[in-house]
């Protein structure tokens, strides 16, 4: 009996390589459309498949390969007698490789073209195909990515493909499948209005890392992580340092140029904004020199050599920025294991945020909120411009620290920062003894909260010690006690009416 190989393929990328291989192990291919084309054009022979099943494509190629007798040939069993008795009765060869992949839908859902466009791009007789020879992946190859045509290659070379193989080519046919129908189900959802009604997730495996939080953690990245990052230099990203990353990045980015954010554990030990990168991360770094040792730095503007060798005189464990100069990129490299990160142009703030829970997950949208152009003045004593910009600073740190979170701020430099407190008066309480320890004066600092003071006793706690200015989203049945406090203090204080609880 002939042997068939099967090729309907929307991305021609080495399918020259892909046909020249089959044919010279003695298959004959059927084809379909521009496949077809393609093949002769590169001096391929093929069969249509229109030719095969004595029946045209129709409906302007929206029918193709829909037919019995190729559904026939790659679901009979070869080992099965009553199967090869209808075969022999039907006309039915053994198609034995099916090469599919899938019209472009993941290319044009998010786009502008109309919604007809989209919906045409929607393939009904590919899947089918994937799934059929992926179901009878004991007698059948399917292969559904360019990227998997080298392999199978050496493979076919052999003249054997191991049932190994085929069924690692048919566990990869029905992940993809299973994500172009979650695209799809994701668009209709959309359309009539029922956005997240079903989550629905399917991320490859991008690598495993050498352990999770701790050693006896195992720990993987899924997803297109490496599509936003490039580590230029260093050790591999653990798990904590990817973490950290993110919090570093998404807190810079989140500040006005020049600015430097240092993370320990999620949490910002030195943040600073100035007029050049190596005045952001001088002053960043003076905010809490002691806990910045073995930090994340991130900046949001390119390192330059003086910056690099001011990073250069303490340890940290990775430093990321949109680019490196040259001189800079030498000069920290020169460190073995510390990780240099690029932040590439396709990072994005991740949409939603996501945490597993007994049964199921847990989802919430990302904390995405701006500082407010309404906010409420509570107090006797009305801002400064030099308060509001320092208050707004304040309030973006704030933002990304844990709750219960207090954030003293002065000259645009966080220098006290209370972080992931039981109770806010603690928060409170640390903030003012970090400023202390690091010899920052707090006179004339302003203070910003995650969330509103439930007593009097926090404002009292960090008022007493010279600031000027407070940020908070107000909302507590105290609050008018609160006022009083800020006013006994002659303290600014605004309202925003937004809370950024971090947990």
């Amino acid at each position: 009996m002939k042997k068939l190989a099967l090729i309907s393929v929307s991305n021609k990328e080495n399918l020259k390589y892909l046909g020249e291989n089959l044919i010279k192990n003695n298959y004959e291919i059927l084809a379909t459309g521009n496949t077809a084309k393609l093949l002769r054009d590169n001096d391929i022979s093929c069969i249509d498949v229109s030719d095969y099943t004595g029946f045209p494509e129709v409906f302007s190629g929206r029918v193709k390969t829909l037919h019995p007798k190729i559904f026939g040939s790659i679901l009979y069993r070869r080992n099965n007698q009553d199967d090869i008795l209808q075969a022999e009765k039907n006309d039915i060869s053994s198609i034995d490789i099916v090469c599919v992949n899938l019209y472009p839908f993941a290319d044009v859902v998010n786009t502008d073209v109309d919604e007809q466009t989209k919906i045409e791009n929607i393939d009904i007789g590919g899947p089918s195909l994937i799934r059929a020879a992926a179901k009878n992946f004991k007698d059948v190859s399917v292969l559904t990515n360019p990227d998997q045509y080298e392999d199978f290659v050496k493979e076919l070379n052999q003249s054997n493909i191991s049932i190994e193989v085929r069924k690692k080519l048919a566990t990869e046919a029905f992940a993809h499948t299973a994500n172009y129908d979650r695209l799809i189900a994701d668009f209709f959802e959309k359309q009539i209005g029922e956005e997240n009604k079903t989550i629905r997730f399917n991320f490859p495996l991008s690598r495993k890392l050498r352990y999770g939080e701790n050693p006896h953690q195992e720990a993987f990245v899924y997803g297109n992580f490496d599509e936003h990052y490039e580590v230029l230099h260093g050790k591999e990203l653990s798990y904590n340092n990817i973490i950290d990353l993110e919090a570093a990045v998404n807190l810079v980015y989140d500040l006005d140029e020049f600015s430097c954010s240092i993370i320990k554990h999620t949490n910002p030990c030195g943040v600073a904004t100035s007029a050049s990168v190596l005045e952001a991360y001088t002053k960043a770094l003076s905010g809490d020199p002691v806990s910045a040792f073995g930090g994340i730095v991130a900046f949001n503007n390119e390192v330059n050599v003086e910056a690099a060798r001011k990073l250069n005189e303490i340890f940290t464990e990775v430093i990321c920025a949109p680019s490196f100069s040259d001189e800079a990129l030498e000069l920290l490299q020169k460190k073995k294991n510390r990780r240099l990160v690029k932040v590439l142009p396709t990072k994005n703030i991740v949409k939603y945020n996501v945490k597993s829970a007994s049964g199921g997950l847990i989802i919430q949208e990302n904390d995405s909120s701006i500082f407010p152009t309404d906010y409420k003045t509570v107090t006797q004593k009305n801002l400064t411009d030099d308060e509001l910009i320092n208050l707004k600073f304040a309030w973006t740190v704030c933002k990304h620290t844990k709750s219960n979170t207090i954030v003293f701020v002065k000259d645009m430099k966080a220098i006290g920062v209370g972080a992931g407190q039981m109770s806010r008066i603690d928060s409170s309480k640390i903030a003012v003894q970090k400023a202390m320890e690091h010899g920052h004066n707090l006179e004339g600092s302003v203070a910003a909260s995650d969330a509103f003071f439930p007593f009097a006793d926090g404002v009292e706690e960090i008022a007493k010690n010279g600031i000027t200015a407070i940020v908070q989203p107000g909302g507590s049945i105290r609050d008018e006690e609160v006022i009083e406090a800020a006013n006994s203090f002659n303290v600014s204080m605004i309202f925003t009416g937004i809370r950024n609880f971090k947990h």
